[in-house]
């Protein structure tokens, strides 16, 4: 299937995005990619990862402090002249 890609300007939590960048090179596949499946799956309301990956998902939380959860979604603020900057 043919399909055409755009680039997008989002902006994501920084430690979560370190946490996306390990597990899409931890699978092998572009950061991209990888927020592409989640999506689709999500749309579908499929979980995307196995018991493994989300096992592998623990461990990447614990080394790189990511402590919040879903619940904390909506309740999450930014902080003043932070995030103006793409992660490296």
């Amino acid at each position: 299937m043919t399909i055409e890609r755009v680039q997008t300007g989002v902006r994501l939590e920084k430690r979560l995005v370190t946490e996306l960048k390990a597990l899409a090179e931890y699978r092998d596949m572009s950061l991209g990619d990888l927020i592409e499946g989640i999506v689709r799956h999500a749309f579908e309301g499929q979980t995307p990862f196995s018991a493994a990956t989300l096992e592998t998902i623990g461990q990447l939380k614990r080394i790189y402090g990511l402590e919040l959860s879903a619940a904390d979604s909506h309740r999450l603020a930014e902080t003043s002249g932070e995030g103006d900057h793409e992660p490296s």
